[in-house]
């Protein structure tokens, strides 16, 4: 994806400080379990954390650990003192996601101002291993997520060297995949979709849950598409190839097999790949938000 001449988000931060006994990718047995069952995830519900916390416990782990509570007294996160352009410049991969950043920005507050209103965009926070969030604990093996509470997505860009190498769904696209899927997630915020969501969980088991769950990260997948369709110009060939790839890559039917379980659909809490493909195709088919209603809406596949 062409963006090289773009501007750098101003609305970034870096984490230092955060190490620790954190659950890092790649590390034997255990590595990247937030991607097993939770890739790209939201924190919102319950479905997810539950997931996670169980297969930590299949695996040995403390779930305490997400919590800051595992393998000794972590080391508290704080916010460094640098300017964006700083946080930006540390390495290609800051570069490219503030700029994916910024473009988002551009483009969601365009979206809102021809629904009559204002978009306030989202934080990208970056950290290395482990760091805070207003939802709790931020660990690289959660994968990116975006925190309701707080209103900012958190990123160690170390996934995307996981998301290539893993799960073979590298490239620049599938990277700016990441974030426009979470920054869709801030927009739900926005409208109030996420609000409606946490209060139909609450009042369902566990198992509806999940499936209010799948809807809004099929959503989110849905957002992410609308926001490339309205960045045609700058999508380059095979770009489009590689964000399938990873939208199949990470299905939750796709991620239990590879686990070596069959896969448990009152368990989904992402959407099957089959699912994700469409809807972000969806998005770019459309470039109207107005066509991901997940809740509602279906596709033939």
């Amino acid at each position: 994806m062409r963006l090289d001449d773009y501007r750098d988000s101003d609305n970034v931060e870096q984490q230092s400080g955060g190490g620790g006994g954190g659950l890092g990718f790649g590390g034997g047995g255990g590595g990247g379990l937030g991607l097993l069952f939770g890739l790209i995830g939201s924190r919102f519900g319950i479905g997810g954390i539950l997931v996670l916390v169980v297969g930590m416990m299949l695996l040995g782990m403390n779930p305490l650990s997400l919590l800051g509570g595992g393998g000794g007294a972590p080391q508290q996160a704080r916010i460094e003192q640098k300017s964006a352009a700083q946080v930006c410049a540390a390495d290609p991969a800051h570069r490219f996601s503030c700029r994916v950043l910024a473009s988002t920005e551009d483009t969601w507050a365009k979206l809102f101002q021809a629904q009559g209103a204002r978009y306030s965009p989202t934080v990208l926070s970056f950290y290395s291993r482990s760091g805070v969030s207003g939802c709790g604990a931020a660990q690289s093996a959660m994968g990116p997520f975006y925190c309701p509470t707080d209103r900012k997505v958190y990123l160690d860009t170390e996934f995307f060297d996981e998301l290539a190498n893993r799960f073979k769904a590298g490239g620049d696209f599938a990277q700016a995949y990441v974030i426009a899927h979470e920054v869709g997630h801030h927009v739900q915020n926005l409208t109030g979709i996420a609000d409606k969501v946490r209060a139909g969980q609450q009042q369902t088991n566990e198992a509806g849950g999940n499936a209010l769950q799948v809807k809004m990260e099929l959503q989110a997948d849905c957002y992410a598409g609308v926001w490339a369709a309205n960045n045609r110009d700058r999508i380059e060939p095979g770009d489009v190839e590689e964000g399938m790839r990873a939208a199949q890559a990470i299905g939750d039917d796709t991620l239990q097999r590879e686990a070596g379980r069959t896969p448990m659909p009152d368990s989904f809490t992402h959407g099957t790949s089959a699912e994700r493909m469409a809807w972000l195709k969806r998005g770019l088919d459309s470039g109207d938000p107005a066509q991901c209603d997940t809740f509602t809406g279906s596709i033939d596949r």
